[in-house]
Parts: structure tokens; C-alpha cells; sequence
């Protein structure tokens, strides 16, 4: 069984004609719950000149049960592409919200209503600039009093609702029913696993704020990494990982007087969040939650396999973790799988 407070993220595609609506309002119907509208913030690339990234709000829901407890959330997820149909048309009442400025994409959260739709949904951020929402087309656009664009709706098109990343709370015990209660329902909607997908795994950072457990991830993650990801099997269609930056995986093979000290040397490297193992909100180098995030899993719409090979990773983690001596790492990936294994010990095939 799991031992840790873990939260776990799953990449699905609903099928066509369904989307992340539907799910939630399936799972809600089955615990007696609701369904709550809540944005979801994220960025891509742009291709307009002189702008780097667009900033977007896109509809997500919230399930939460007959207490009024969350169950989990459903979002979009713009990694998901290849079995999308990117000509399709948007579907009535699904849209985002776009900016160039994240501090704005903050604001316009702050003051929008998930609930409400496109032509009404940037009326408060209108009044916040003292100006009005003109229609452009199908698109609505907020700008200051000088002219300068703030915020834009416009129609989701590309079968956008059709990606759902279930993301649970911290779930501190029956990880695998409180997971089953989440994917039996999308299995039997029809909600497959896309090209791209992974399954993210948040544990918390506190016990990771330590120098030896700290020098343990980063020779998880680094020397023993191909090793990782052929136990694991890591999908090489996901995209937004990587290796931990080299300056940071030296930092675990140096002699540190205390945690502040490397800390500082850690922080300093600029890790990323798309890497292997997410580590910034371990640093606090970025805002979120505190937590240690594997990224590293492959796509599975099974929980149980999911909590096997979560299992797997917190053997790991507490072996590596524990200061204790460790082989040298082999010289191929096959052969490095094998060592982890042996490595983690016995891990249960589920809890």
C-alpha cells in the first residue's frame, strides 16, 4: 500500500461528442455531489510578432461530493494534440479567455465568473478599466483607456473539450479506491488514454527539504534516469520532461552544511518545471502547492496499475533518500531498470 499523502494527475480524452463536462457531471450523479465551474490557467507559444506567450483561462470543472468535499478537478491539458481534430469547430458554450501578460491572466481570474459565457464573462474586467467589452465577430475583447487590448473570449475550437486531466486532492489512504471511484466511471464513458499522456504524482515536499533526501531525488532523477523511466515505462510521446538541469544534479554529489545552504545552491540553477521531477515548489522557486512532483509515469486509465508503479517510486524514493550507500549505476538502461527493481524491494501491486 501507499504510505505517502499523495495527489495524482491523469491524462484522459473523452471520446467525440463527450468532454470533461460530461465526466463531471457522472462522477457528481454517482457521490451524491456537484458540479462547480472553475478556470484553468496556462500559457502556449504565440505566434503573433513581438509576443512570446499568450496566457489562457480554459473551463474546468470541480466534483465535489455530498459534502461538499473535493473529489477532484477536470481541466484541459494543451499537451494533449495528436488525436485531436484541429479543424473542428468550436462547440457551443466553450470558450477561453486570452492574455499576454500572465499579472493580467491573475487579474482577469480574480474578477470573472468560470460560470458565466462569452459575451458577458469579461464584463466585470471591463468595468475594473472603465470601459466597455466590444464584439469583434465571435470574439469578445476588453481593452484599457488607451487602447491597449487586456483581455479577449473566443469560441475553443479544435475539440478542445475533449482532453481532461483528472486531478485528485491528496489522498492519504485507499489510493487505489479513491482512484477507482474517478476512472471506472470515465472507462465506461468511453474516456481513453491520448498519444501524449502521463500520470504526475504530487507527495509532499516537506520530508524533501532535507540534504540528504534532497541529494537522493537528484540521483534518481539524474544518474539512475534512463534506468527510471524503462521501470517505469515513461511514454516518449509526452512532452514537458526532461533531465534535471546538470549544475542542479552535481549540487547531490558535493558536502553541504544544512538544507539553507543547499537550498540557496539549488535555487540558484533555475530548475524547471517541465522536467522529469518537478522540484520548483520543493525550492519554492515558483507558487503552487508544496509538493515534489514525478512527472515520469506513463498514461493509464487503471488505478491500480497506477498504484503499483507509484509504489515502485516511493520504494525508490525512500531508498535513495535514506543516505545509505548505493551501487554503481550500469551502463544501460535495461540493466539499470533491473537494479531499481532490486533496489525498491518488495512493492505490493496495489493499496
Amino acid at each position: 500500500m501507499l504510505r505517502r499523502r499523495t495527489g495524482v494527475e491523469v491524462e484522459l480524452l473523452a471520446p467525440r461528442g463527450s468532454s470533461r463536462r460530461h465526466l463531471a457531471e457522472e462522477l457528481a450523479r454517482r457521490c451524491g455531489g456537484s458540479v462547480r465551474a472553475v478556470f484553468h490557467a496556462d500559457s502556449e507559444t504565440s505566434a503573433t510578432a513581438g509576443v512570446e506567450r499568450f496566457w489562457h483561462l480554459t473551463p474546468g470543472f470541480e466534483v465535489l461530493g455530498a459534502d461538499g468535499a473535493l473529489r477532484c478537478r477536470l481541466v484541459d491539458d494543451t499537451t494533449i494534440t495528436a488525436d485531436l481534430d484541429p479543424s473542428a469547430a468550436p462547440r457551443p458554450g466553450w470558450y477561453r479567455v486570452l492574455t499576454d501578460d500572465a499579472r493580467l491572466l491573475r487579474l482577469v481570474a480574480a474578477h470573472t465568473d468560470p460560470a458565466e459565457g462569452i459575451g458577458s464573462v469579461l464584463e466585470p474586467v471591463a468595468r475594473l478599466f472603465g470601459t466597455r467589452v466590444a464584439a469583434v465577430g465571435a470574439v469578445f475583447r476588453v481593452d484599457d483607456g488607451a487602447g491597449a487590448s487586456v483581455a479577449m473570449a473566443a469560441p475553443l475550437p479544435g475539440e478542445r473539450e475533449r482532453p481532461c486531466e483528472v486531478i485528485t486532492p491528496p489522498l492519504e489512504r485507499d489510493h487505489l479506491a479513491a482512484l477507482e471511484a474517478l476512472l471506472a466511471p470515465a472507462r465506461e464513458a468511453g474516456f481513453t488514454v491520448p498519444a501524449e499522456a502521463a500520470v504526475h504524482l504530487h507527495l509532499d515536499a516537506v520530508p524533501f527539504r532535507d540534504v540528504e533526501a534532497f541529494r537522493g531525488v537528484l540521483r534518481l532523477f539524474g544518474p539512475w534516469r534512463e534506468g527510471l523511466r524503462a521501470l517505469l515505462g515513461t511514454n516518449p510521446a509526452c512532452r514537458r520532461l526532461g533531465p534535471p538541469p546538470a549544475a542542479l544534479v552535481a549540487l547531490g554529489e558535493r558536502r553541504w552544511d544544512g538544507w539553507g545552504e543547499l537550498h540557496a545552491a539549488a535555487a540558484a540553477t533555475a530548475p524547471s518545471k517541465f522536467c522529469d521531477v518537478n522540484l520548483t515548489h520543493v525550492l519554492g522557486t515558483r507558487p503552487g502547492p508544496p509538493t515534489l512532483e514525478v512527472r515520469v509515469l506513463p498514461g493509464c486509465a487503471d488505478g491500480r496499475a497506477i498504484v503499483a508503479r507509484a509504489a515502485l517510486v516511493e520504494a525508490l524514493l525512500e531508498r535513495f533518500c535514506s543516505g545509505d550507500p548505493l551501487p554503481a549505476v550500469p551502463g544501460d538502461a535495461a540493466a539499470a531498470a533491473d537494479a531499481l527493481r532490486t533496489l525498491a524491494g518488495p512493492v505490493p501491486a496495489h493499496g
